[in-house]
């Protein structure tokens, strides 16, 4: 009980801090909502009784505090308000956009994991081998590299010249929504998730080859050689349980990265994601939409953090009271 109360209170506190350090900077920022949502031309052509009328409607000719009370007023009966570019409520926006956003960054999650953790362990383990200058080449390259110049390359390569898969959207151009099947889907979804997957790769390999060098040094790994023991039981036995809890922290520390990572490629491929939708409401200035979009990441990234607590009890039972109880 007090586990749960205790992360509900973070959770509760996380999110206050959030939608208010974000209002904050969202109003604080140098965008008009009326030139930019109705246009400079409209708008000069307007009178200026319907300017205020739309600076009432937006709230933009209120002060930043009395539209922050409301809009909490508001979120605390499960009203995110309306969203300024799309003309709809922001929860009807965020669960259109976060279906596309979560299958994308699981896939790339998943994947970055595994290749990662499986690249990691092998470097280690050959550590000065050709193998292992080939791991860390691949990912010093990769982490030196923006991951929208990586999704250009692919996009140029993949679907531009080779035409294996689409210029991007996460449907075919014309179809309806009913019309979608699941292979079209994983299709268009392919090369954006594949992006997201190889720039995650780089920091997971790296800090579990490290991590894995640093086991096979140990003492208990030399006298297990000198006894005899093969490379295979060595990984299994001591090399993989030693790894696994540094690997839980990275991997769940990697949700933040690649939601990050995803606004970038959902903006390449023009994928219809939270990510595109952050871009367009920021550039925008649909304060409401940014703050759902803000929240729901955070909530994400916290969600992660809690699991990876969790698991740690279940790798390692010598942490679980320090989990529950920390």
């Amino acid at each position: 009980m007090r586990f749960a109360v205790r992360n509900i209170g973070r959770f509760l506190l996380l999110m206050l801090l959030v939608s208010l350090v974000t209002f904050t900077l969202v109003s604080a920022a140098p965008i008009d909502p009326l030139q930019v949502n109705v246009g400079q031309a409209a708008l000069m052509q307007m009178s200026d009784e319907k300017r205020a009328q739309l600076a009432a409607f937006w709230g933009a000719d209120r002060p930043m505090y009395e539209r922050y009370v409301e809009w909490l007023g508001a979120a605390l009966q499960g009203d995110l308000g309306m969203s300024l570019r799309y003309n709809r409520p922001v929860v009807q926006v965020l669960a259109e956009r976060a279906a596309n956003t979560l299958a994308l960054m699981a896939v790339a999650w998943v994947l970055s994991g595994v290749i990662g953790f499986a690249l990691g362990v092998l470097a280690g383990v050959r550590k000065g081998s050709w193998i292992d200058r080939l791991v860390r080449g691949y990912c010093f390259v990769l982490a030196a590299s923006p991951t929208f110049w990586i999704g250009l390359v692919f996009l140029v390569v993949f679907a531009v010249n080779l035409g294996w898969f689409p210029i991007g959207f996460s449907s075919p151009i014309g179809a309806l929504s009913t019309e979608v099947s699941f292979v079209d889907a994983l299709h268009h979804m392919a090369l954006p998730a594949l992006t997201l997957s190889l720039v995650g790769v780089a920091n997971i390999a790296l800090h579990t080859r490290e991590k894995t060098v640093e086991v096979m040094e140990s003492p208990y790994v030399r006298y297990a050689l000198a006894r005899g023991e093969g490379m295979g039981s060595i990984v299994r036995r001591h090399v993989l349980r030693n790894v696994s809890l540094p690997f839980t922290t990275l991997q769940f520390a990697q949700i933040a990265e690649i939601f990050g990572g995803s606004v970038l490629v959902e903006e390449v491929f023009s994928y219809p994601g939270l990510g595109q939708a952050a871009v367009t409401a920021g550039l925008g200035g649909d304060v409401a939409l940014l703050v759902g979009i803000a929240l729901f990441s955070a909530a994400l990234v916290f969600g992660g953090n809690l699991v990876a607590n969790l698991i740690y009890g279940v790798i390692d039972p010598r942490m679980r009271k320090e989990v529950l109880h920390g």
